[in-house]
């Protein structure tokens, strides 16, 4: 049985005048333990909505209307707000993006990472000082910096610091989202590095929320390629880089430098994703397909089988 299955996961915002618009529709994957799924896609198309359905930490306008969260058989949907925020950070935690933001700027790394261990587990301070300790040297950052406060640490420490909370309760499952927005090239490679190291060590089953397609190849297993909302393509990620069987992942793969062909025109994709106040019809991609036909317009591909454990919602595929 996988640790986590997500089925059919179907996400709204309701705006002011009382209109609900659908961020993520029918979006299925499963993950097993010790397993990296890269989630990938232009801005916009649902990627950290899914994730935050997940987690159940949607803004107050966002709310779950359909599918399930099954993690290791319950499903997470079903639990009351008290029962599941027993479950996050024990259970499952996320790496937020923008560290910066996500970290108060007025309180010390430490007591931040202690106070996720304090909520959930109920140790003695002299433990709980140590388990800090002991998570930052895990990460890279050296116990006595625990009394610093973020400003004090660079783009990449603080990075480190979020991946050290994330960390604190002893998660099966941890969720970042853009773990290397903003940083250098270097410390990128340097972050995705460590979550690999820790992923390997720990057995954990991590997702990776990504525009970067070099991350995916490199540190994931599966990879699930979103375009307004639904799923477009989903399974190996040797698979789906060598054969992608969907026009728009074919699309974002010659985008992406290719570093055994680096002469190799750079295409880019006409257009913009759709807005969620108006999705197209039929298939969300197909205005800025250039392999559309009639069938496109009017009816939505479903997701389904075109190669051993790879899926794709394409007529053509």
């Amino acid at each position: 049985m996988p640790l986590l299955e997500i089925r059919n996961l179907t996400t709204e915002f309701v705006t002011d005048d009382g209109a609900a618009l659908r961020a993520v529709e029918d979006v299925s994957f499963a993950l097993e333990r010790g397993e990296a799924l890269g989630i990938v896609g232009e801005s916009g198309c649902g990627k950290t909505t899914a994730m935050l359905s997940l987690m159940r930490l949607l803004p107050h306008a966002g709310r779950i209307v359909g599918g399930q969260a099954l993690f290791d058989g319950d499903d997470l949907f079903a639990l009351s707000a008290d029962e599941f925020r027993e479950r996050r950070w024990r259970d499952l935690a996320m790496v937020f993006q923008g560290a910066m933001n996500a970290l108060n700027p007025v309180r010390v790394i430490g007591d931040q990472v202690r106070e996720a261990i304090m909520l959930h587990m109920p140790w003695p301070r002299e433990k709980v000082a140590a388990r800090v300790s002991e998570l930052l040297e895990l990460v890279g950052i050296p116990a006595w910096r625990a009394k610093q406060f973020p400003h004090q640490y660079s783009g990449g420490m603080r990075q480190r610091a979020m991946i050290a909370m994330a960390l604190a309760c002893n998660p099966q499952l941890v969720v970042a989202d853009e773990p290397t927005t903003a940083l250098d090239v270097m410390i990128q490679a340097q972050i995705m590095e460590l979550l690999d190291r820790l992923r390997r060590e720990l057995d954990l089953a991590m997702i990776i929320v990504t525009h970067d397609l070099g991350v995916v190849a490199e540190a994931c297993q599966k990879v699930l390629v979103m375009y307004g909302g639904r799923v477009a393509e989903y399974g190996p990620v040797e698979r789906v880089f060598a054969s992608p069987r969907h026009p728009y992942t074919q699309r974002l793969l010659k985008a992406f430098p290719d570093l055994d062909n680096p002469h190799a025109e750079l295409l880019s994709i006409p257009g913009a994703p759709p807005r969620l106040s108006a999705l197209p019809s039929g298939c969300r991609f197909h205005p800025r397909c250039p392999l559309a036909i009639e069938r496109c317009a009017v009816e939505t591909p479903a997701l389904r089988p075109v190669a051993d454990a790879q899926l794709a919602a394409c007529h053509l595929a």
